[in-house]
């Protein structure tokens, strides 16, 4: 949508304000990839007439100039019941994009998980609170700690290595394996 407004807007930039619309009714009438249908149809339970169908006497249009106002009517409220359903696909169709989406992306994830007695590195929470004295070059994880309790839902009761246990659970997204340097007791 926002691509369409940039679009229609560097054409005409000083006039953004008339094309507006002109790109509104654009997004309204065109089929969305996620929902397969127009907005415009699932508001109104029917497909937009254009113009240019208007001028050139379309068929459903001649089809539909031949109906009296009752048939008419009773057509239109056959359309409006049907918007439920329309509107049920395009939220099956949208749930199904997401979960697509969300099984590609968790392909990619590797779950971290730890055993009691492991050494890890703790990232300085909470986020953003690092020390500016080194800039950049700031360290984002904090001394080593040592997992006493694994908890379920991927948290971990950790204490220093001076044995002093923190208050609260981490989650294990906070946490990376520490390898102690080789050089360490030298």
């Amino acid at each position: 949508m926002i691509k369409l407004i940039k679009k229609k807007i560097e054409e005409k930039p000083r006039r953004w304000h008339e094309v507006l619309s002109e790109a509104l009714w654009a997004h309204r009438i065109s089929r969305h990839g996620a929902t397969k249908v127009t907005p415009f149809e699932l508001v109104y339970g029917q497909e937009t007439v254009l113009p240019v169908e208007v001028n050139l006497d379309a068929y459903r249009l001649a089809k539909q100039n031949d109906l009296t106002a009752v048939d008419y009517y009773e057509l239109m409220m056959d359309n409006i019941d049907e918007v439920s359903d329309k509107w049920l696909q395009a939220l099956k169709a949208i749930e199904k994009d997401k979960f697509r989406v969300a099984r590609t992306y968790n392909k990619k994830v590797r779950a971290k998980s730890f055993q009691v007695g492991e050494l890890v590195w703790k990232t300085i929470l909470p986020l953003g609170t690092k020390s500016n004295k080194f800039g950049k070059w700031s360290p984002s994880w904090e001394e080593s700690y040592k997992i006493v309790k694994v908890i379920f839902g991927n948290s971990y009761m950790v204490e220093t290595m001076q044995g002093e246990r923190l208050s609260m659970a981490l989650n294990g997204r906070y946490l990376k394996k520490y390898y102690p340097s080789v050089w360490q007791d030298a």
